[in-house]
């Protein structure tokens, strides 16, 4: 039952030094505003880079041909290593734990990319059908490369929403015919890329088909794949594993970095995560530290009060006040402060952080605090609350009625 008598000596008492209330108040305000503000912005910073991810899978691993840098087995150094559909074939028949895979062959410089009157240059890359998985290539209409387009060699070709508009226009560009270099293609997909125009207007062509029309060879120029559901130590453990089989089928020392770069996705992604692990961790022991330090000041405040009202509470327990009814009074106004001031801190907080969303800037994206952060902010403040007002109650429940009414 709400002891209403006991509400309105509360409020009376913070009415009557107003002053003194609100800087008590203003150190758990500024804590709370802090620790979400931080919070907020560490978590923008957070969906920023990953942001900067969103192109590539995070489980994706990179495989670039390089220069041997020393002698093997009396092979001399500055070898070029060279990928061919072998290695493409090695890496999907003998590894279980490859998922998506594709090979990509690159048409050296932008190509003359002519539709009708319009010719425009673009990047075109010749890839595997899995290829659309490394890249999270969405597709918009019409389907990307598949296995039947490799192995007839099929002229057709995938091509960007940015490519599409500027080629085609309003123009439907599925069954069109367009002509890269000197070659005909027909166009059976087009789709958008969370990388941006960049990516956008690159145009997709079968690898086999490149090989053959381009340079009459099987060579590949890069390798990349995706791994099954696996921990970063499993796959750091694949791509040491694969480095190996390279090493003996390509006669290259596996300690040789510079014969072959390996890059893997997921090594860096989890390098970023830790990286904000430690920052989130570090908000919150300045954020903790700042709400401690208005704890502290209003517990201190509730002890002048309990010094203030030594007569009164004097009176109380000489009139049969137990010490649970005098903790419990300081207890209340304490934790009222506390909760009032650090919910308006935490209103600012997120009002800060709903301004911050406006601001465009790289590797920083959509501020927020999520509903476990509010409801944490809430047991701190009245734990707070409690903790502040403990002390002073407990100095106040030991006071000596006849000691406190001959002080005055």
């Amino acid at each position: 039952m709400i002891d209403l008598d006991k509400w309105q000596e509360i409020f009376n008492s913070i009415r009557r030094h107003p002053l003194r209330t609100v800087l008590t108040a203003l150190g758990v305000f500024w804590g709370i505003f802090m620790l979400v503000l931080l919070l907020g912005a560490g978590q923008g910073l957070q969906n920023g880079v990953e942001y900067e991810f969103r192109d590539d899978a995070t489980n994706s691993v990179w495989i670039r041909r390089g220069v041997t840098s020393v002698p093997y087995q009396g092979l001399p150094k500055g070898r070029r290593i060279k990928f061919t559909n072998e290695d493409y074939d090695l890496l999907a028949e003998h590894f279980d734990e490859v998922d998506q895979i594709t090979g990509r062959f690159y048409l050296s410089g932008d190509q003359a990319i002519t539709f009708g009157r319009k010719s425009l240059s673009y990047p075109v890359r010749a890839v595997h059908p899995g290829h659309r998985y490394l890249e999270n290539t969405i597709m918009e209409s019409g389907r990307f490369i598949n296995e039947t387009d490799i192995k007839e060699y099929r002229k057709v070709a995938v091509i960007g929403k940015v490519a599409q508009k500027d080629l085609f226009g309003e123009t439907p560009p599925l069954g069109q015919k367009i002509k890269i270099g000197s070659i005909m293609y027909t166009v059976t997909g087009t789709y958008s890329d969370t990388g941006g125009d960049d990516e956008m207007r690159v145009i997709y062509i079968p690898i086999s088909t490149a090989q053959k029309v381009y340079s009459g060879t099987d060579e590949i120029h890069q390798l990349m794949f995706t791994t099954k559901d696996m921990e970063l130590p499993a796959i750091q453990q694949l791509q040491e594993e694969v480095r190996g089989t390279f090493a003996r089928r390509h006669q290259f020392d596996v300690e040789d970095r510079k014969a072959l770069y390996i890059f893997g996705a997921a090594e860096e992604f989890q390098k970023f995560m830790n990286l904000f692990a430690a920052i989130r961790a570090f908000v919150w022991f300045v954020g903790l530290g700042s709400i401690i330090a208005g704890v502290i000041g209003v517990s201190n405040i509730m002890l002048i009060i309990v010094k203030d009202r030594t007569k009164e509470i004097g009176i109380r327990k000489a009139l049969g006040a137990t010490p649970r009814s005098i903790i419990t009074m300081i207890l209340q106004e304490s934790i009222l402060i506390t909760a009032v001031a650090g919910y308006l801190g935490l209103l600012a907080g997120v009002g800060a952080i709903s301004l911050m969303e406006s601001i465009a800037v790289e590797y920083f994206r959509n501020p927020r605090v999520d509903l476990g952060m509010g409801i944490i902010a809430t047991l701190v403040l009245v734990v707070s609350g409690a903790l502040a007002g403990l002390m002073p109650a407990r100095k106040a429940a030991q006071i000596n009625p006849i000691v406190a009414m001959r002080d005055q």
